[in-house]
């Protein structure tokens, strides 16, 4: 049967922006080295794999690839996966998605004669911030010191399926300058107990509408810098609860994410925390996407 391969901008309405993943829609049947040999041909950050279920707890089943390894969750490869079935023809609604991080509820819904998904993320898990070592030879890294750490950050690790270290910044100008040692990030991926960096800022001059601006390094998984990332920027939201950055009313907080690589490209995304007692209960991200191609990949070529 042959394969039917997409490429989708994701966290964007616009062709060439959003960050790009793949999706096989009708993967079924593919071994595992054949799903790294795509995601290794196609080239995007991640490619997304579409599956039928294995059992009555979801209704789907989805594996991510980067161009190098098998990754449990994605955001923006989701978004992705769930705009082709919707382009395919299969209603909006609420569905369960399985995934390496466990089941996920993603919702679609038609807006602007198009459609909307919103992904629900696991509960989020915080881990201690990072010792002041550790954490210095983080910044040393990237090229910054303690002076462009904005105090009321501490340089932490969150997940919500496949979490990030986030390191927050005084400026949107030091962010926008970063010019890290991808080397030296990777060799830290253990000390820092993560192989992705996601550093951001709350200072947005000229921007009414974002909230905070990020940008995401992840070499020891292959991607150099990721456009738009929903893994995240869903644990940011739950941080900026946790560190009391954002204020909870009514017992949830919406607020828009916006994150661009140092090539221009970029997107955004919108972020709703849900507090219990003050706390971070529970994370969705939301956002739109825009079709770049389709095509197939002829049975016996793969």
């Amino acid at each position: 049967m042959d394969l039917r391969v997409y490429q989708i901008d994701a966290f964007t309405t616009t062709r060439y922006q959003g960050n790009p993943a793949g999706v096989v829609a009708n993967a079924d049947g593919l071994s595992v080295p054949h799903m790294q040999e795509i995601a290794r041909e196609l080239n995007n950050s991640e490619t997304a794999f579409v599956l039928k279920p294995t059992s009555d707890d979801h209704d789907l089943h989805v594996r991510f690839f980067t161009p190098t390894s098998e990754v449990p969750v994605c955001g923006h490869a989701t978004l992705a996966a769930h705009y082709v079935m919707a382009l395919e023809g299969r209603p909006t609604g609420s569905y369960r998605q399985l995934t390496g991080a466990g089941v996920q509820r993603v919702r679609v819904s038609e807006t602007d004669n198009d459609y909307l998904v919103t992904i629900e993320q696991n509960q989020p898990v915080f881990t201690s911030p990072l010792p002041p070592d550790v954490a210095r030879d983080v910044l040393d890294a990237l090229g910054v010191d303690f002076g462009a750490v904005d105090p009321r950050c501490p340089l932490q690790f969150v997940s919500t399926g496949h979490g990030k270290l986030l390191i927050g910044l005084r400026e949107r100008k030091t962010l926008q300058q970063l010019a890290p040692d991808l080397g030296r990030l990777t060799a830290l991926s253990e000390a820092a107990g993560t192989k992705g960096y996601f550093a951001f800022t709350l200072d947005t001059p000229g921007d009414d509408e974002a909230y905070t601006w990020g940008r995401m390094f992840a070499p020891a998984i292959g991607i150099a810098e990721d456009p738009v990332t929903g893994n995240a920027n869903g644990p940011l939201g739950a941080y900026l609860v946790r560190h009391s950055l954002l204020a909870v009313e009514s017992g949830f907080v919406r607020y828009r994410a916006r994150q661009a690589a140092a090539n221009g490209r970029g997107g955004w995304m919108d972020v709703t925390v849900s507090a219990e007692s003050g706390s971070p209960a529970s994370v969705q991200i939301e956002g739109r996407a825009v079709m770049c191609f389709q095509t197939t990949l002829p049975s016996g070529t793969y």
